[in-house]
């Protein structure tokens, strides 16, 4: 705070965006800390689930269970397409009910999957850009105001004549002081994107694999020649 206090207005004003920069990165991190911790472990329960119960009824009953599950999304989203899908089969009068793969059904199953992981991917990557940011400019925000305070110190030097240890000391403190916030605002964010990064890769391709499986269930189940 003593040296918050002793700093020039540029100074201070840069220390400010580098505390608004830090608050709202730690903000960020712990929301995607929970978010990304329970997608994790909802996925895990409710694919434990799904082979077990085996049923796509009494699965999407039970979706409410694991609601911060992605993959929950991608069922919900695949089975209103079989149903609409089934739907259109019965009511065509078709011979067999199931789901169509000469009129493309399989296809549209798999487009509302794919639908489905786009807009899961682009929830869980929200806020993440911020951290991005903030690890990619914070050092040089802290560089600028250690740049603009040196100068400032040795304008004073320049004034008063002295250039001793005790009058250049100070200031310069003063001025490195922006480099070290920016550090500490940028060092945590980079750490926390890339770490969700990973996460979120490990969800998206069990993404991925549950609509292969999904897939797979609702050819071998469901489909017709």
């Amino acid at each position: 705070m003593a040296f918050f206090a002793g700093t020039g207005l540029v100074v201070k004003l840069v220390l400010f965006i580098l505390l608004y920069f830090s608050v709202v990165s730690w903000a960020i991190i712990f929301y995607k800390l929970l978010q990304v911790y329970k997608a994790n472990n909802e996925s895990n329960r409710f694919m434990d689930f799904f082979w077990k119960t085996k049923k796509f009824e009494s699965i999407n009953s039970q979706l409410d269970r694991y609601a911060n599950s992605p993959l929950t999304v991608l069922f919900s989203e695949g089975y209103s397409e079989l149903k609409k899908l089934m739907e259109q089969g019965e009511t065509s009068h078709a011979p067999e009910s199931g789901v169509s793969t000469d009129l493309g059904g399989i296809d549209n199953i798999a487009r509302a999957l794919r639908r489905a992981t786009t807009s899961e991917i682009t929830r869980l990557e929200k806020y993440l850009t911020f951290l991005a940011t903030t690890g990619s400019t914070a050092p040089f925000i802290g560089l600028f105001g250690t740049v603009w305070g040196i100068m400032t110190a040795f304008k004073g030097i320049g004034e008063t004549g002295s250039a001793s240890l005790a009058v250049v000391a100070p200031g310069i403190a003063e001025a490195l002081i922006a480099t070290a916030i920016g550090l500490v605002a940028a060092i945590p964010a980079v750490m926390g994107y890339n770490h969700f990064q990973n996460k979120i890769k490990v969800l998206i391709g069990e993404m991925d694999n549950f609509s292969t499986e999904f897939l797979n269930i609702v050819q071998r189940t469901f489909a017709k020649k």
